[in-house]
């Protein structure tokens, strides 16, 4: 299955045109976990911010499969699975 990630806040939307292929939900939220992980380190490193920031994992028909938030620690993920 082909999953997007969109960093979404409440004004703004950054498509991912590209997106990656993957064989379940699983493995998508395990690359969403990755990409969330170095946007922090990136953010730490130029001292920004993605408070108020998701990543929405998207199938191709735009559905939202999972949406992460972007500020809480990564160990509390878990309770954010959409379905």
């Amino acid at each position: 299955m082909r999953c997007y990630f969109h960093l979404v806040n409440s004004h703004e939307t950054i498509p991912d045109d590209v997106g990656i292929e993957v064989t379940d939900l699983t493995t998508a939220k395990d690359h969403a976990l990755q990409a969330i992980e170095d946007i922090r380190e990136e953010a730490i490193q130029l001292g920004a911010s993605w408070q108020g920031w998701r990543l929405d994992i998207v199938d191709p028909s735009g559905n939202i499969l999972l949406s992460i938030p972007l500020d809480p620690p990564l160990h509390s993920v878990g309770s954010f699975w959409k379905n």
